[in-house]
């Protein structure tokens, strides 16, 4: 890990914020934005988090659906054991991933998935779509009607192939940059909700926030 990069680091007050508030990342204030701005959760909710470690997430998701809701976490990383989360090691993509995650259905599906970085922007962008693709195949097996999707994706030229691909298993899909993803970053999140099969397409909508730069 370069100086320069954890010089940086110390000085982003989001980083500070979450040290101090034992958030595990600053991964969780994006989250909390998204939480705060679109229906994700629900007193009671079972959340599917994908890409937990650390475990940030799994901590926003689980405040947002205590005390009856449960939150199941995947990643093939450990996580240090949060109460209320139960954690499975392993792969979004994995078909075995489904059977184990039982029968029950889910009312959310949050995935904070990232590629190994390249440094090659075109590459880094085509995996970061492949993941969101993966996630979102696992979320249309695993949702309830009505239930609702997060996902990270590094913005690009496939981004509107995926929102075309994802858009008709949703009432609404939305596209947006919490403050907290740095302002460099190309991050950005498709939020869904209203999952049923079959759907029709919506038309995919922007709430305004600032483009990042490609």
């Amino acid at each position: 890990m370069g100086r320069r990069f954890v010089s940086e680091r110390r000085r982003d007050p989001y980083y500070r914020a979450a040290q101090r508030e034992g958030l595990r990342s600053r991964a969780a204030f994006k989250l909390a934005y998204l939480a705060d701005r679109y229906p994700l959760f629900a007193p009671g909710d079972r959340i599917l988090d994908l890409g937990a470690a650390p475990g940030g997430w799994s901590l926003v998701a689980l405040e947002r659906v205590a005390p009856r809701g449960t939150i199941v976490a995947v990643d093939p990383r450990p996580v240090e054991p949060i109460d209320g989360v139960e954690y499975l090691r392993a792969r979004v993509g994995d078909p075995r991933l489904v059977e184990r995650l039982g029968p029950r259905p889910f009312d959310g599906v949050i995935s904070d998935l990232s590629p190994r970085i390249s440094g090659a922007y075109a590459t880094d962008h085509a995996r970061s779509v492949d993941l969101v693709r993966a996630a979102s195949e696992l979320a249309h097996a695993v949702l309830r009607d009505g239930g609702r999707f997060v996902a990270k994706l590094f913005d690009g030229e496939l981004r509107a192939d995926l929102e075309a691909e994802i858009a008709p298993q949703y009432e609404r899909l939305v596209r947006t940059k919490p403050p907290a993803s740095r302002e460099q970053s190309s991050e950005i999140y498709l939020v869904a909700w209203g999952h049923r099969r079959g759907a029709r397409p919506r038309r995919t909508e922007h709430d305004g926030a600032p483009r990042p730069d490609i």
